[in-house]
């Protein structure tokens, strides 16, 4: 069986969860002796970054890189950038032999889909956009009106594709809504099993209960609902961690508020969340973020708020979910209630997260269940 792959972009050459995302998912299509045409294009500033496939794995791997083309900035420049690069790749792509199943991330099968009726052969397409933040609740009016325009063409390439890939919870719902149901194939996100804490029965919770935030001060994840939250709460039994890259002027100046800057390297990152109690993601909108499975993995609790797929990895056992409308509050009850369990009880929402994780998210067996959903799309 041959995959084409299409991406936006691989970790490390390009950064993001969707990036991550390609990376692992032709890593361990590879390792599984699947043969994958892997499109990619590189980041200028990360283009020297060493090669992350093993010799093995790059027997199954034909790599194909793509120029992606850069626009004057518009209104829009985004889009027709994203345009212009699936134009190069669909061009690739019918200058090779063709692939048994495309596999499409984000918008770089936009030109393909368009011009499927040019292919030489019938070819199944599939199309995973992720998250969908398009579709979900606008932290404030300036976020939405830039989402806004990707609706249309996120419309189209879920709607005229063959396939489409969720990740389940809220996330296949919105695809049901803009696409068809029957088309929808629910494969969760995985984690490498490098992530995976080995016992953390052993690290009973000691001090303070400790709080962290992992990622960028982007407006729709939350950040400003953390700040508020730590801004007006006159309790400080707990330390709060942030872990990214956060400008001075949004920091907090509170004893018990912790600033680590950004940090890239695997093995540092598992260390802070070692010493860790609960990860706080609360986006406004999100797919299945790997943030809250790398926590989950390094055996913390969770709180985020209920939107994509998050609901299929955090529930009362692991966890608290924290509806959209009301951030504030919620972070603001979910860390009341965290401060309320015995060691004990917190150690089992702990060790709850690391259970999930190994039942349902490793790449294990992420990737064999996607294996098993293309051979049926081909018929094989």
């Amino acid at each position: 069986m041959r995959i084409a792959l299409l991406t936006n972009g691989i970790y490390p050459y390009v950064m993001g969860g969707m990036q991550k995302h390609s990376y692992f998912l032709a890593k361990y299509l590879a390792q599984k002796e699947v043969y994958v045409d892997l499109y990619h294009y590189r980041d200028e500033a990360l283009a020297n970054n060493e090669d992350p496939f093993s010799s093995e794995e790059l027997k199954f791997l034909n790599i194909i890189e793509v120029e992606y083309p850069r626009a004057k900035k518009f209104p829009g420049h985004y889009l027709y950038e994203q345009y212009l690069y699936s134009y190069k790749v669909y061009k690739a792509v019918i200058n090779r032999e063709l692939p048994d199943f495309i596999y499409a991330k984000g918008f770089s099968g936009w030109a393909l889909i368009k011009n499927k009726q040019n292919l030489q052969r019938e070819i199944p397409v599939g199309v995973n956009f992720h998250g969908y933040e398009m579709f979900q609740q606008w932290p404030d009016f300036k976020t939405g009106i830039k989402l806004q325009m990707l609706k249309l063409p996120v419309k189209y390439n879920v709607s005229k594709a063959d396939y489409v890939f969720s990740y389940g919870g809220k996330v296949s719902d919105i695809i049901g809504k803009i696409g068809s149901n029957s088309k929808i194939i629910e494969i969760p996100t995985g984690i490498g099993a490098s992530w995976l804490a080995s016992d953390i029965s052993q690290r009973k919770p000691k001090g303070k209960r400790k709080f962290i935030f992992v990622g960028r001060a982007e407006r729709r994840k939350g950040i400003v609902e953390i700040n508020k939250f730590l801004s007006s709460t006159q309790d400080q039994n707990f330390e709060f961690h942030f872990v990214g890259p956060i400008k001075e002027a949004e920091k907090i100046k509170k004893p018990n508020v912790v600033y680590h800057g950004a940090i890239r390297e695997q093995v540092e990152l598992q260390k802070i969340l070692d010493q860790m109690d609960v990860l706080v993601c609360p986006s406004y909108s999100e797919g299945m973020p790997n943030v809250i499975m790398e926590a989950m993995a390094r055996g913390l609790a969770i709180i985020a708020t209920d939107v994509g797929a998050v609901n299929q990895m955090v529930d009362a056992g692991n966890g608290w979910l924290i509806a959209g409308k009301d951030i504030t509050s919620g972070i603001t009850r979910a860390v009341s209630a965290a401060l309320q369990l015995s060691e004990t009880q917190i150690l089992d929402k702990k060790k709850r997260s690391t259970e999930k994780v190994r039942e349902h998210f490793t790449w294990e067996k992420v990737i064999d269940k996607t294996i098993k959903e293309i051979k049926i799309c081909i018929n094989i």
